[in-house]
């Protein structure tokens, strides 16, 4: 691979208010042309990350990089990043055309040249023919769009989004999470997105970095992170992960070792059913069922203790044939490759 330079370098970097480290020496690099998300709990530090980024905080160790360039103490109007709040900051007085175009005003660009560029926006955004209503007359997906073409009109080499769709109902929620990727990849510029949403970020990431307690916990692609977690908190963090140790590891494994497992890899039999070879299996009963529609989820206590989740998605049964197998011993089975042993 060329040694291309990352549009957005951390190096060691660390901020703190007073005793709170809210960023605690953060080495990471993003690169030119990613969607790349910065995921994590309330309090876990990647907002902090996305306003260092912006220069509305400042690292109280450590180096940010923009394209080679050390910005970790220029002001914000002297990087070339734009940023997307979560409840979008729009005026409410302007027109959509005004709001979009009020970057290229700031600039003096001409007035007619700012109307074609603000109409292109719009074009691009989905919001053709709107420009003179006002924010209060759009939905909040319409607003959400305005926003976007509005930190997009100045074409910056980096767009920062924290938590933009956080104020939307689920459904217009994953349908912006489609049109936000495919923007993304029309306009070729890095993205950076802050979000607690699991399911979002796996959802548009390129790479996502996984944030706990103001430190970085894993950095890969969305398939890497699920399938293959490095720590316990990855594991229980993102999706759902059945996480064993000590005795109930051994009565398995052999070895006392945390391990974590996928709900969706295990296979739900009765005891006695065959279990083929190059696999784990453990029995227990099932002390909860949950249909949920596409799949159903039962919590099973195993016999060398501990319990696991199993999710089986939905084929031919009915709920009722589901819930009469509460209480009943079943016997587990996954294929060993699905095993993931985590060290720390």
């Amino acid at each position: 691979m060329p040694n291309i330079e990352p549009a957005i370098r951390f190096v060691s970097v660390s901020r703190h208010f007073g005793d709170v480290k809210a960023v605690d020496g953060v080495s990471l690099d993003i690169l030119d042309g990613e969607f790349f998300s910065l995921l994590g709990p309330s309090g876990s530090g990647k907002t902090t990350c996305l306003r260092m980024v912006a220069g509305f905080e400042r690292p109280s160790a450590g180096q940010i990089f923009l394209h080679g360039q050390d910005v970790s103490n220029l002001p914000p109007y002297e990087r070339d990043v734009n940023t997307v709040f979560q409840d979008y900051a729009l005026f409410p007085h302007m027109t959509v055309a005004d709001n979009v175009g009020y970057g290229l005003m700031v600039r003096c660009v001409a007035k007619a040249e700012r109307a074609r560029q603000v109409e292109e926006m719009l074009e691009l955004v989905r919001l053709p023919g709107l420009g003179q209503r006002r924010p209060s007359q759009l939905s909040g997906g319409q607003r959400q769009r305005v926003a976007l073409a509005r930190a997009l009109i100045n074409r910056p080499r980096v767009l920062l989004l924290d938590e933009p769709l956080g104020a939307l109902d689920l459904k217009l929620r994953q349908q912006m999470q489609t049109e936000l990727k495919a923007l993304q990849q029309q306009v070729g510029i890095t993205f950076v997105y802050v979000t607690h949403d699991q399911e979002e970020a796996l959802t548009m990431s390129d790479r996502l970095a996984v944030f706990n307690q103001g430190r970085i916990e894993q950095v890969g692609s969305p398939a890497e992170v699920y399938e293959s977690p490095t720590t316990a908190f990855v594991a229980g963090f993102v999706g759902v992960s059945n996480l064993i140790s000590g005795d109930a590891a051994r009565a398995i494994t052999g070895s006392p070792a945390l391990f974590a497992v996928r709900p969706e890899k295990i296979h739900l039999a009765a005891v006695g059913a065959p279990v083929a070879e190059g696999m784990y299996s453990a029995q227990g009963v099932v002390e909860e069922v949950v249909y949920l529609g596409m799949y159903t989820r039962y919590r099973v206590a195993l016999d060398g203790g501990g319990e696991m989740i199993v999710a089986q998605q939905n084929l031919q049964t009915t709920s009722m044939d589901l819930l009469g197998v509460r209480g009943k011993r079943v016997c587990l089975a996954w294929e060993r490759v699905h095993n993931r042993v985590i060290y720390r």
